[in-house]
């Protein structure tokens, strides 16, 4: 995912939010496909669970839009969960790896 300095707050929010079952957080873990935000602030993420079955389906995209929401200056936010591409081990950053022990 391509990172801009307008969506540097953004990211930094998302990175306080973490998966229940990775003690990693979910913008490491390469679950955030697309961050878009419009002229008038409101806030678009694609993102992606670790599974269709994940038990945090239900909350981990409410957190997002919640913490996102918070930052100043931005007016709406929305979440998309998307499924294509799957998430694999592939999309997580080297520091998660790291953290994972996963080298």
């Amino acid at each position: 995912m391509e990172t801009t300095e307008k969506n540097q707050p953004i990211i930094e929010a998302l990175k306080t939010v973490f998966d229940p079952e990775i003690p990693v957080n979910i913008f490491e873990l390469g679950m955030i496909y697309e961050i878009n935000q419009d002229e008038e602030n409101k806030v678009v993420i694609k993102m992606t669970l670790t599974s269709p079955n994940c038990p945090a389906v239900g909350s981990l995209p409410t957190e997002v839009e919640d913490k996102v929401k918070s930052l100043p200056g931005i007016t709406d936010c929305k979440v998309e969960l998307v499924w294509d591409p799957p998430w694999g081990p592939d999309k997580m950053s080297a520091a998660a790896r790291l953290q994972l022990n996963m080298f």
